[in-house]
């Protein structure tokens, strides 16, 4: 089968990789243990990925979710006022953890 498909000059490579992120406006797409083939047909390229699918939020631009869990957790303090001052910070857990225990 590869060696007719080379003749009609379409090539297949399979792509090593253990996750899949296809980043949406409102979500991500999430491929674990991801099955991926590189398709050229024609000097275009096209992707076939198969594996275990999930959705995640994005996160927010600059600021790791879990980041922002941590410090509230470590403070005692809300999410709103961890995220805050991490964008304060700079995204300094370390600097964070120190201002909000204050």
């Amino acid at each position: 089968m590869q060696q007719a498909m080379k003749q009609m000059g379409i090539n297949q490579e399979d792509i090593p990789a253990s996750r899949v992120i296809i980043e949406q406006e409102d979500k991500n797409l999430v491929i674990e243990n991801p099955s991926i083939q590189k398709i050229t047909m024609q000097g275009q390229e096209s992707f076939q990925i198969t594996g275990d699918i999930s959705e995640e939020e994005p996160e927010e631009e600059g600021i790791n979710k879990d980041d922002i869990k941590t410090v509230a957790e470590k403070t005692n303090k809300s999410e709103d006022e961890a995220k805050e001052s991490l964008e304060k910070n700079d995204g300094d857990l370390a600097a964070s953890i120190l201002e909000l225990s204050e």
